[in-house]
This record gives structure tokens, C-alpha cells and sequence, in this order.
């Protein structure tokens, strides 16, 4: 009788010293090693895109500031005589303090753990501002800055002073 048809239970596959194919598994393995690879890369790139935008946000929200308080300081200063209001302006909380100081170019400075590209300001009395000490900060509170911005008879320039 033939060894092939002795027994069911013989796998006519099966030979000493022929090694199985590997080849499958390294690709479904180099496949799966890519894809993790990839999707590393692009968590990776959405964390990123999202702490620049929340970085662009506080940028925005810094420049909004200096441009709201140079409108009330605007209006402030107008023909009107005396004008006098409280105002509550939004910073981020990596902001610590407005402070004004005696500078040509940047009377507005902003007191941070990170630096901060100061603002000039027109239309302020800073010589009487700063006349306690320079520079006259005042503190970012949650969040949130008050300013009374003032301007009496007689006076041509406006004064911000701490709420």
C-alpha cells in the first residue's frame, strides 16, 4: 500500500525540513506597524493645529484690548468736557497686569510669563499716571480688567486709573 493512503489523519503537506512562509507576516506586520505609525503622525499634527489656534485666540483677544481701550480712550478724550466710565475689558489668564509707563513708543505693557509686544496708546496722561510709580500696573482679575477712564474740564489729556 501506498504511505499516502494509510491513514486520514496523515498531512500529505506536512515535510521534515521545509520551513513555513513567513512572508505573510512580516507584511501584516510592516502594515500594521505603518498604520500606527500614520496615526501618530496625524494626533500628533491635531494637537498642534489645536494649541495654535487656542495660541491665536489669545493673540486676538490681546489685540482686541488695545484696540477697545484705544476707542474709549478716543472717546474719552473727544469734545464732550468731562467724561468719566468704568470699563471691564477680557484678557487671557496668562496675562497678570496692564501697566502704563512712561515710553514714547510703548506706553501699554503687559506683564507675562510669556513676552508680549507692547501697544502705544494715545491720548493718555501718563506723566500723571505714572507719577506714584512707574509703571502703573493694574491686575488681571479671572480674566477681567476694570478701568475707570476719566477726563475732567480743563484737562486735554485722559487718565485710567484702577476701578
Amino acid at each position: 500500500m501506498n504511505k499516502r493512503n494509510q491513514g486520514s489523519s496523515y498531512d500529505s503537506s506536512f515535510k521534515i525540513g521545509v520551513k513555513p512562509d513567513k512572508r505573510g507576516q512580516m507584511k501584516l506586520s510592516f502594515g500594521m506597524i505603518f498604520s500606527i505609525f500614520l496615526i501618530i503622525i496625524f494626533i500628533a499634527f491635531a494637537v498642534y493645529a489645536i494649541i495654535k489656534f487656542i495660541n491665536l485666540q489669545k493673540t486676538i483677544q490681546i489685540e482686541s484690548f488695545a484696540k477697545n481701550l484705544q476707542t474709549d480712550v478716543d472717546r474719552a478724550w473727544g469734545p464732550a468736557g468731562r467724561t468719566f466710565s468704568n470699563e471691564t475689558y477680557s484678557l487671557p489668564n496668562k496675562v497678570e497686569a496692564v501697566c502704563f509707563t512712561n515710553n514714547e513708543f510703548n506706553n501699554l505693557m503687559f506683564r507675562s510669563s510669556k513676552l508680549i509686544k507692547g501697544k502705544n496708546i494715545e491720548h493718555l496722561d501718563i506723566m500723571g499716571m505714572t507719577l506714584s510709580g512707574d509703571p502703573y500696573c493694574i491686575s488681571n482679575t479671572d480674566g477681567k480688567v476694570k478701568l475707570i477712564i476719566s477726563k475732567d474740564f480743563g484737562e486735554d489729556l485722559v487718565t485710567i486709573t484702577r476701578q
